[in-house]
C-alpha cells in the first residue's frame, strides 16, 4: 500500500497557492494519495504562539509583501500581493472544500482547492462569498448541492476535527504536509516532502 499526505491548509493562504500545483504535480509523479484537511488557523495561532496578519509587526508586514513578490517571480505564478478581498475569512471556503473531500473524493477535494486559492490571489475574487464559492463549483465541473451541504452540521465537525489533529500534530502553519507522522511545514519544503516521498 502507498504513501498518503495528510494536506494541512488554510483556502486563503499564499504560500499554500504557491505549493498547492506543486504539490499536485508531486502527488501524481510519486503515485500517492492525498487527505486533503483545511483547518482554523484562528483556533492553532493562539496555541502556537502564531499572530493573525494584522496584529503582526509592520517590519514583518512589509518583509511578507516583499517574499511574496520574490516567489511569484520565482515560481512563475501570478499574484497579486494585495490582493481585493484579503484579508478575507476562509471557513465557508474551508467547509465547502471539506464538503467535497467527504461527497466526492479527495481529487475532487484538490481541484476546488487550486480553484480556490487561485481565486483570491490571481483573480481577485472574494471566496466569503457564497455566489463566488457556487461559481468555482460549476467551473470545477462539481454538484452544486456541496454548498448547502458545506452548511450543515456534519461538515461543520469533520472541519473542527481536522483542526483538531492539526493542533494534536503540532502543525502551527498553513500550508503542512504530514507523511508517516512527519511534519513538514512550507511550501518551501516541498524539496524535503519530495524525498521523503522518493525514498
Amino acid at each position: 500500500m502507498g504513501r498518503t499526505v495528510d494536506y494541512y491548509f488554510v483556502p486563503q493562504s499564499p504560500w499554500t497557492y504557491f505549493g498547492h500545483e506543486r504539490f499536485a504535480a508531486l502527488l501524481r509523479e510519486t503515485g500517492t494519495q492525498v487527505r486533503v484537511l483545511p483547518m482554523d488557523l484562528g483556533r492553532i495561532f493562539p496555541l502556537s504562539g502564531g499572530l493573525p496578519l494584522p496584529k503582526r509587526a509592520p517590519q514583518r508586514q512589509a518583509y511578507r509583501l516583499l517574499e511574496l513578490r520574490r516567489f511569484s517571480e520565482a515560481l512563475g505564478i501570478p499574484l497579486h500581493p494585495e490582493p481585493r478581498f484579503f484579508p478575507v475569512a476562509g471557513d465557508p471556503a474551508a467547509r465547502l472544500i471539506t464538503a467535497v473531500a467527504m461527497h466526492d473524493g479527495d481529487a475532487a477535494a484538490m481541484r476546488l482547492t487550486g480553484a480556490v486559492l487561485a481565486a483570491v490571489w490571481a483573480q481577485q475574487r472574494d471566496i466569503a462569498s457564497l455566489e463566488v464559492l457556487a461559481q468555482l463549483l460549476d467551473e470545477t465541473g462539481l454538484d452544486a448541492q456541496r454548498l448547502q451541504q458545506s452548511q450543515q452540521a456534519d461538515v461543520q465537525a469533520r472541519y473542527e476535527a481536522q483542526t483538531q489533529a492539526a493542533i494534536d500534530l503540532q502543525v502551527f502553519g498553513a500550508p503542512s504536509y504530514v507523511i508517516d507522522g512527519e511534519l513538514f511545514w512550507g511550501q518551501d519544503r516541498l524539496d524535503f516532502v519530495a524525498r521523503k516521498l522518493r525514498a
